[in-house]
Formats: structure tokens, sequence, C-alpha cells
């Protein structure tokens, strides 16, 4: 159940657009929050409510130094979502492999 739960914080905080555009400009390396709402047509408040979502499903984690936060991947979760879809793949090949093997005899 706890695994569910973290899941669900993963893909959730993967279910918005701005939410992977920050994740993606990360994959590049840190940056501060000015660096990453840059790019982004909206209050820094709101900017900063991603940020905040994205933190606590542990996608990314900041420090700050001085008034200055930055931000950068935490990529061992996003392990998370990789074993949740590559179970639902594989439950999906083993329907496909017995469909074939019926469909075939």
């Amino acid at each position: 159940m706890v695994r569910a739960a973290i899941a669900d914080d993963v893909f959730h905080a993967l279910s918005n657009p701005t939410r992977r555009r920050v994740l993606e400009r990360l994959s590049v390396g840190p940056a501060t929050v000015s660096e990453l709402a840059a790019p982004f047509d909206m209050k820094l408040p709101s900017f900063v409510q991603h940020l905040s979502v994205l933190e606590q499903s542990r996608l990314v984690r900041s420090r700050k130094r001085g008034r200055v936060r930055t931000y950068e991947l935490a990529p061992e979760r996003f392990k998370v979502a990789e074993d949740w879809l590559t179970a639902r793949r594989r439950s999906w090949e083993a329907r496909l492999n017995r469909f074939d093997r019926y469909v075939k005899h």
C-alpha cells in the first residue's frame, strides 16, 4: 500500500506538463528557482507550487544558500515510475503472448 501511495505521488507530479518541462530542464543540471521559472508565463507563487509538488514527490530536491534556492533531480525516485510501467508492460506482453498462442493453435 505504501508503494502504491508513492507511485501515486510520482505519477501526480508527472501528470502536469509544466512539471515535466521543469524535470527536463533539471536533467541538464541544477538550476535556481528564477532560472526554472523564466520560460513560464506565470506568477512566481504559482510556479513555486509546481516545485513543491515535485519536491514532495521526491523527484527533485532543493538546497538554499542565502536567499537562493537551487533544485536538482533526484533520479532514484524515477525508478518507482519505471518499475510500475515495467510491471504493466510485462503483464500485457504475457497476455498478448497467450492470445498469440491461442490464435495460432
